[in-house]
C-alpha cells in the first residue's frame, strides 16, 4: 500500500512542528525545508486545520504550530484523515465496482483484514514516537538552512 503524497506530507508537517514546540512556524520555511512546492502544502495545512491538529495564526507574523501534544496525535488517525479513500482493489469500492466475481471472491476479505491490520499497527503510534531521534531529525533538517529548535524536554 502506497500512501499519497498529501499524506506523506501532512506528517511531515506534523513532524516539523512538532520539532518547534510552542513557536509559530511558516508554510514557507517547511516548503523550503522539504522542497515541496508551498501552494500544495497550504492545501495540506489546511486540511490539518480542519481536522484539528493544527492551529494557524494569520498575518504578516502568523504561521502554524500544533493544536495538540505530540502524545496525542495518533498516526493512524492522521492517515485516515488525509487519505482520499483506502480502496485497495476495485471491490472495496461499492458504488462503482464492476467486478463479476466479487460475491464469490475472496480476494476483498482477505485484503479487508489486512488494512484493518494496518490500521491497528497505526494506531498504536503517535507523533511523538516519530520524534524518538529528535537530535537526528533536527540536524537533518538543518542541512539546508540552520534554524533554531527548541529541545523538548520529557517531564
Amino acid at each position: 500500500m502506497k500512501l499519497t503524497d498529501f499524506a506523506d506530507y501532512s506528517l511531515r508537517v506534523l513532524i516539523y512542528a512538532a520539532l518547534r514546540p510552542g513557536e509559530l512556524v511558516t508554510v514557507q520555511e517547511i516548503a523550503s525545508t522539504f522542497d515541496i512546492q508551498r501552494n500544495h502544502l497550504v492545501k495540506v495545512v489546511n486540511a490539518l486545520s480542519r481536522s484539528g491538529y493544527l492551529t494557524t495564526v494569520r498575518g504578516r507574523a502568523g504561521g502554524l504550530r500544533l493544536a495538540l501534544e505530540p502524545e496525542e496525535i495518533n498516526v493512524g488517525e492522521v492517515i485516515r484523515s488525509m487519505e482520499p479513500d483506502f480502496h485497495i482493489v476495485e471491490c472495496f469500492d461499492d458504488k462503482n465496482n464492476q467486478c463479476l466475481i466479487t460475491a464469490a471472491c475472496g480476494l476483498r476479505g482477505i485484503l479487508g483484514g489486512a488494512l484493518e491490520a494496518y490500521f491497528d499497527y497505526l494506531d498504536g503510534y503517535t507523533l511523538a514516537d516519530l520524534l524518538v531521534q529528535r537530535r537526528s531529525l533536527v540536524r537533518a533538517l538543518n542541512k539546508e538552512a540552520p534554524i533554531h529548535f527548541v529541545s523538548r524536554q520529557k517531564h
